[in-house]
This record gives C-alpha cells, sequence and structure tokens, in this order.
C-alpha cells in the first residue's frame, strides 16, 4: 500500500498513517535492485502548495490505480512528490550519451525520478516516474523541477501519440506546484508522472561501456533481455538478438513517426529508449505544411534532427549501441565487429519494409508493386512544392477513395488538393483500380490510418498560454480529450482539424 505522509506548512515530509486500500499500488522494483553504481537514491523535493491539473483515468486503472484516490488530496501530493508510497524506491537513474552528435560521457535523471515499478493486469511491467521532481546527484547546477509549460506539452503529445497506435511513454497525471521556475522569467511550477515500458536507454549502455564497466554492463544488457526482449534468452547469443531487436523495434517506431509526420526533435542516444517507445517530448512537434527539412528546435542550427534525417539519425545512434555492445558480443573482437555490423546494416531495409506498408495502407492500397516507392515520393514532392498539409492531404486522399454516395464527415472544407496534384491522382486512381477491395472496405481502412486529428503546435501553444498567463486549463483540457480518437472527425471538431493562418504557425517549440 501506500503509506500517507503529513506535509507540513514549509513543505517537509513525515511519516504518518497507512493509505486505504482502495489506492493499493503494488511494486516490483527490480531497476533498484541492480548494484547501486546504476543510480542513486533520493526522495523527491517537496513543493509548497500541489493542485491538481489531469488525471489519465484510464491508465490509472489499467495500473490498478484508482482514479479517484489519484485525484484526491493524497493522490495529489504524491505525485508532486510531497507523499512517498509504500514500497517506492525513489531512484534518478545514471547514464551518458551522444547530444547532438557530441559526446558526453555522464548524464543522469537531472529532474525526474524513478518512483518504481507496477504490473498491470496484462502482465507488463511499467515504470513510474515523476518529471520535475526536485535536484539529483545527476542535476549539473539545475534546480530540478519543470515548468508547467513543458509538462502539459509533453501530456497532450505523448497521449496523441498512443491514440494514434504509436509506442511511447504516457502521462499518468500532472500537477502544478504552487512555486515559480526560473528560466528566462519566472514560470508556473509542475510535474509530470510519466509511465514507460523502462526508461533504459542506449545512452545507459554507453555509459556502462564508456567506464570500462563489464560488470555493469553485462549486469544492464541480462536485465534489458529478461525485461524487454525474453525471446532472446534462448538462442546462441543472447546479446546480439537483444541489438537485433532495438534495431528492429527502433526501425518501425520511426516508420510510425514518419507516417504521420512527427518530428521528434532531439534524437540524442540518451533519448532513445531499448524498449522502441518514444520517449522526451521537448522540441517535438507534428509538421503542418509538409517539407522534409522541418525543425522545431531553436538549438538544431544544422537541421541534424530535421524530419526528413530522423531515419538515418536513427541508424546513427543504433551504431552507436552496436559499439557498445562490442566487449560483450564476442570474446573474439573481430567477430564481435562483424556480428554488430551485420545487424546494423539490416536497418535501412527494415525500415523501408515498414515505411512502405504503412504508406501502402494510407494510399489504400493492399498488394505491393514496383512502382509504389515513385509513387511516394512523388506524392511527398507534390506536398512540398505546393506547401500542402501534411495530415489532411492523407485524409483528403481517404475522401477520394471511397464510393461516391458514401455519407461522411470529408476534410474537403479544410483543404481541397491543389489542380497540381491533378495527374498524380489519376496515376493513383489507375493503382488502385490493380485492387480487389471494394471502394467502401478501402475508405474504412484509409481512415484508420489517416488521422484527421493531431496536436496542432498553435493549439498546444494557445493551451499552455493559457494555462500559464491566465490558469486556465480548459483549453488543455479540450484538446487531450478531442485528440482521444484521431481518426474520427465530425464537423464539430473543425476547429481542431483546422490547419493554422499565416500569424499562428509555431516554427520553434523549444
Amino acid at each position: 500500500m501506500f503509506r500517507q505522509r503529513r506535509v507540513y506548512a514549509t513543505g517537509s515530509i513525515v511519516h504518518s498513517g497507512a493509505m486505504t486500500s482502495a489506492s493499493r499500488l503494488l511494486f516490483d522494483n527490480s531497476y533498484a535492485r541492480l548494484p547501486e553504481r546504476f543510480f542513486s537514491r533520493h526522495d523527491p523535493v517537496p513543493v509548497a502548495s500541489p493542485g491538481l491539473v489531469r488525471v489519465n483515468r484510464a491508465l490509472a486503472t489499467y495500473l490498478g490505480i484508482d482514479p479517484d484516490w489519484l485525484a484526491s488530496d493524497q493522490g495529489v501530493a504524491t505525485i508532486a512528490g510531497n507523499r512517498v508510497p509504500e514500497g517506492a524506491s525513489p531512484i534518478a537513474t545514471v547514464y551518458a550519451g551522444h547530444q547532438f552528435g557530441h559526446w558526453n560521457p555522464q548524464l543522469g535523471d537531472g529532474r525526474a525520478l524513478l518512483l518504481g515499478e507496477v504490473i498491470a493486469a496484462d502482465g507488463v511491467r511499467h515504470d513510474v516516474q515523476l518529471k520535475g521532481s526536485g535536484q539529483t546527484r545527476y542535476s549539473r547546477n539545475g534546480d530540478g523541477r519543470a515548468p508547467i509549460g513543458p509538462v502539459l506539452r509533453e501530456y497532450i503529445v505523448s497521449e496523441a501519440m498512443f491514440a494514434l497506435g504509436i509506442p511511447t511513454t504516457r502521462s499518468l497525471a500532472a500537477v502544478t506546484t504552487g512555486e515559480p521556475v526560473f528560466r528566462n522569467e519566472p514560470e508556473p511550477g509542475g510535474v509530470l508522472a510519466r509511465v514507460a515500458k523502462s526508461h533504459i536507454r542506449i545512452g545507459t549502455v554507453q555509459f556502462f561501456a564508456s567506464c570500462g564497466d563489464r560488470e555493469g554492463l553485462e549486469a544492464l544488457v541480462d536485465h534489458v533481455i529478461a525485461r524487454h526482449y525474453p525471446n532472446a534468452a534462448e538462442v546462441d547469443n543472447p546479446r546480439l538478438a537483444l541489438l537485433e531487436g532495438v534495431i528492429e523495434r527502433t526501425a518501425e517506431l520511426v516508420a510510425r513517426w514518419q507516417l504521420v509526420g512527427f518530428i521528434h526533435g532531439v534524437m540524442n542516444t540518451d533519448n532513445m529508449l531499448l524498449s522502441g517507445e518514444t520517449i522526451d517530448y521537448g522540441p517535438c512537434a507534428f509538421m503542418d505544411a509538409f517539407d522534409y527539412q522541418t525543425v522545431f528546435s531553436s538549438i538544431d542550427h544544422g537541421g541534424r534532427y530535421a524530419y526528413g534525417n530522423q531515419p538515418a539519425i536513427a541508424q546513427w545512434n543504433l551504431a552507436c549501441l552496436a559499439q557498445a555492445l562490442l566487449p560483450i558480443l564476442d570474446e573474439d573482437e573481430d567477430k564481435a565487429v562483424e556480428a554488430a555490423q551485420a545487424a546494423i546494416t539490416r536497418y535501412p531495409a527494415l525500415f523501408e519494409a515498414a515505411y512502405r506498408a504503412g504508406m501502402r495502407d494510407k494510399l489504400g492500397l493492399v498488394s505491393e508493386d514496383d512502382g509504389d516507392a515513385q509513387l511516394f515520393r512523388d506524392f511527398f514532392d507534390l506536398m512540398h512544392a505546393e506547401h500542402v498539409d501534411f495530415t489532411l492531404a492523407f485524409r483528403r486522399l481517404a475522401d477520394l477513395a471511397g464510393p461516391e454516395d458514401e455519407e461522411r464527415a470529408q476534410v474537403d472544407g479544410l483543404i481541397e488538393l491543389p489542380e497540381a496534384f491533378a495527374p498524380w491522382l489519376e496515376r493513383w486512381r489507375a493503382r488502385l483500380a490493380q485492387e480487389s477491395t471494394s471502394a467502401f472496405e478501402r475508405q474504412r481502412a484509409m481512415d484508420k490510418n489517416n488521422p484527421v486529428l493531431i496536436p496542432r503546435n498553435h493549439l498546444v501553444e494557445q493551451a499552455i498560454d493559457a494555462a500559464v498567463s491566465h490558469r486556465d486549463f480548459e483549453p488543455f483540457h479540450e484538446l487531450v480529450d478531442a485528440l482521444r480518437d484521431p481518426f474520427a472527425y465530425e464537423p464539430e471538431l473543425e476547429r481542431f482539424a483546422t490547419p493554422p493562418l499565416p500569424e499562428q504557425v509555431v516554427r520553434a517549440t523549444f
């Protein structure tokens, strides 16, 4: 059970009585049982006056947490860090990483604490982490806090990614702290409760490899195999199988990003999880008008993490993982390098297979054809040349693919493909004619693969501004609610689907 802790006016924490069984949460903290050099132990730093912003009731229920308790004063105090649950083992994990291509030998959770791990009803283990919970050993002179704006952005975008079917960390709850956070100017503080299958990164492996800590590297890798890739334990070289599994999941993940126009923005090796989930929603965004060079990070001056570069950067990161694993892949160094190189060389084909399959789904195609790759490229080139909205262009194709008398809400009032698309549309229709599916079946399938609602940057910024400037969280709640079913469209949702006006375009999210 959780142990209730009384919070005094000063914000200090003391122990008191047990909480009710309705709030029971059973921890099984496997990472905290690894050697002490994997992390540092900290309690979260209490805040002055925590207040609830939102509880993810569906996620809480899935994890076995009573959502009503989570929304109570006790639950809010727990998320804010003013109460530590019984059975939790708060730790800040250590890792390293290449940041914008530059090596940093030690990073770590500078403003986050892993409370512990819970096992959901389906048997899947999940981390529960507090982000913005105060200083740790790895804060590097930072305050360990989070402004409420980034907390809201991560809540909105991570839950939208989940609704789109993309592997991601998720948001369990968000609270305010009643304290300012000082960045360029004072901002209201917040804490996010984040959930992931784990927070183990490529950079975690790099840390132990760079320290020459073979024992630690082996312990970490064996932990990851048991937790995320149990089938790898059954083959002759489990650690090579782990590398191959991470490559496969990463190829699939980045293909899914590309298929919805998502730009991660900060694909450092410390922001790539071995579980294959999306993490770190700082300078992230979904593009509006299509452009291969779209970047939303104000510090990515060279466009290293632009939309069009994401597949190649993922392979670069995976090569860093392979390099870190070399000491334990094979006792023969030459054989280790050969095996790692062979695994990395498979990445482009894995990515292309996932990407082309996704593109066929988006365009209503079931079979494969030698000309499909060119058809895809030409569509993107047209979108780029005509500055067409990425999301609505694909959804408009779904409109055009169905029966002429189909009665369903269409996006023709939000977008119409320019005349320059006419020759391409004729080629596409000729390609569709080769398929055996009916127009009705095709359209229904395309609707399931082409969202009409994404977290539009201008709407996210409006929600954040209302919360920060006016303490008004209603736009945030409305946006989160609208994005729960991104593939369904009704006219009353028009404002959430409409691209920004020129004066509303957001060019940097960080």
